[in-house]
């Protein structure tokens, strides 16, 4: 039986090292593993789990590098096997102040935040072994800016029928709205980072209900959920969650025991799934 490892991608700082300080605590009985783009703070990070006595390995991986999630995939392959918990963590968001047009905000956090999302999955998931958790981060945010979208919008993404395919039609026809400076007009909000995130939510849905259909009887659980408003470099010190309490729900579900049922498919905040 080949060793159990856990995946966080993201994991250098904020809720990204918070999880994967929180499944050493929780001794996840596998090796855990923090990726992040940047080498120098990657191997900083590990060294700094490892001075508390976690045990802890890096692997590099930036999301928005199809090839990077592919040597990820070849090394978990060769090393492991396969994969038991992936934790879909890394994502970015411009600042209120930020002075880039809203076109090229939308641009680039979509292909962090969705696309790279998505690429890190189809790169793992053929990797994932029975009873596998998969954890999105998602952000409350997306359900506050699905409520202002567009009824046809908001409809569109409740469909329970909503394939990957149209999924990333929407997500692509905001960005060219966007760079147009017609989003509004065509019911779009007016945040760049909650429709990215409407994306991850409504992507997880998908992914749940795919995994249900193509791995039947596997018990793996595939959930989005909110670690809260925390305070991270991207949120802001105004925020009233620490990193170790954001990391709590994210946690929760990457260990929920095996042969659970749910939650799958779900948006879940503070371990409470939330109606979308």
């Amino acid at each position: 039986m080949s060793k159990k490892v856990a995946v966080v991608t993201g994991g250098n700082k904020g809720i990204g090292y918070a999880i994967v300080r929180e499944l050493c605590k929780a001794n996840f009985p596998g090796d855990v593993i923090l990726t992040a783009r940047n080498e120098k703070l990657g191997n900083e990070a590990v060294e700094k789990l490892k001075s508390e006595g976690f045990q802890v390995a890096y692997h590099p991986l930036d999301i928005c590098d199809q090839g990077s999630a592919i040597e990820l995939s070849n090394f978990l392959r060769k090393t492991y096997g396969g994969l038991d918990v992936l934790i879909n963590n890394a994502g970015i968001a411009f600042k209120n102040d930020a002075t880039e047009p809203f076109g090229e905000q939308a641009e680039v956090t979509m292909r962090t935040n969705f696309w790279g999302t998505l690429w890190v999955c189809r790169a793992l998931f053929p990797l994932l072994r029975p009873n596998a958790r998969v954890v999105n981060v998602s952000s409350f945010v997306s359900k506050k800016a699905l409520d202002v979208c567009s009824p046809q919008l908001q409809a569109k993404f409740r469909d329970i029928e909503l394939s990957e395919e149209d999924l990333c039609l929407l997500m692509g026809e905001f960005v060219i709205a966007a760079k147009q400076g017609n989003h509004l007009a065509q019911g779009w909000p007016k945040t760049a980072y909650g429709t990215t995130k409407i994306g991850v939510t409504v992507l997880s849905r998908i992914q749940a209900h795919m995994l249900t259909k193509t791995r039947a009887g596997d018990g793996i659980l595939l959930n989005a959920c909110c670690p809260g408003w925390v305070g991270t470099d991207m949120a802001g010190s105004d925020a009233p969650k620490t990193t170790e309490e954001g990391a709590q729900t994210p946690t929760y579900l990457a260990l929920l025991p095996e042969g659970a049922k749910e939650p799958h498919g779900q948006l879940v905040w503070d371990k409470t799934v939330q109606e979308w």
